[in-house]
């Protein structure tokens, strides 16, 4: 078909030719125009590639804008305040949470959702008793901070502690008529909370610990179970023995606490060095004046 077009056009005259000829000049000037334009297509996509490439990294750098990602290149990035920290290990939350994860009595134990448990100062009972567990006070600042930003503070986090009564007895469930020590606080702009309690006496078969859970917010918290991180602190050698000491006030505990340590006890003896040092609380103060502590809390968001 396209060989007789141009014999049809080659029987028309000179004149014709001639308009024929121009088209053809046209029409390579137009083949040259889209060849160029090709060219430069094909030059844009491939340099596309590097500006597109290049507008990720600036978006990229936009929307992360913490130095996390490039400033620090380790899991364990050093603040400026609080020097370094690591992501606390997940510890087992045991068998008297009271977080909506098991059962008291039969039925779902959950302090969590129950009006009163948000509160700094849990020595007393606050659902159907108002009992005030007694003991050595101990006043414990929990500082919570991103691992992943620079050990920076995370502000409106909520942390839910809870631990044993001088006599080794957890409310709800060995002391199933009480509800203290039990308490939750949300983070303040430095990322801490601080809980008034008693120091909690040794039981058979555990080192001294208390437990703590954190959750993302208050509402996440009081609506039970869906904590981002549960946790133990290891309580100091040192002020166990000085309390322990007082039979009288933690009758066992000197007994059980001698018969146990770090490295025996079944839920910190695979703890790091450096874990079991963030674990645990520094300690200031006396058995008749209270002691007064702080402790890191890591967690990567």
């Amino acid at each position: 078909m396209q060989h007789d077009h141009h014999d049809e056009d080659h029987d028309r005259g000179f004149a014709h030719d001639l308009q024929v000829m121009a088209a053809m000049v046209e029409r390579r000037r137009a083949l040259k125009w889209f060849a160029g334009a090709g060219t430069a297509a094909l030059v844009a996509g491939c340099g596309g590639g590097g500006s597109t490439s290049s507008g990720v990294s600036v978006v990229s750098g936009t929307a992360t804008p913490t130095p996390a990602s490039t400033a620090t290149p380790t899991p364990t990035p050093t603040a400026t305040s609080s020097g370094t920290c690591i992501v606390d290990p997940t510890e087992t939350a045991g068998p008297y949470p009271a977080d909506g994860t098991n059962t008291s009595s039969g039925s779902t134990s959950n302090a969590l959702t129950i009006s009163g448990i948000v509160r700094s100062d849990i020595r007393s009972s606050f659902i159907s008793s108002s009992t005030v567990a007694t003991g050595v006070q101990l006043v414990i600042t929990l500082k919570v901070v991103d691992v992943n930003a620079s050990c920076g503070a995370l502000a409106g986090y909520a942390v839910y502690l809870w631990h044993c009564d001088r006599l080794g007895n957890y409310s709800l469930y060995t002391a199933a008529a009480e509800s203290y020590l039990r308490g939750v606080q949300v983070t303040d702009a430095n990322g801490e909370v601080t809980f008034t309690t008693i120091f909690p006496g040794a039981y058979s078969g555990r080192y001294p610990h208390i437990h703590f859970e954190v959750f993302s917010s208050l509402s996440a918290a009081t609506s039970g179970r869906y904590a981002i991180l549960t946790s133990q602190l290891a309580l100091p050698a040192a002020a166990c023995t000085a309390i322990y000491a007082d039979t009288a006030t933690y009758p066992s505990s000197a007994t059980n606490f001698a018969a146990t340590s770090i490295s025996s006890d079944n839920v910190f003896s695979d703890n790091s060095s450096a874990q079991i040092a963030q674990q645990t609380p520094t300690l200031t103060g006396s058995t008749s004046a209270g002691y007064v502590g702080s402790v890191l809390i890591g967690v990567a968001r």
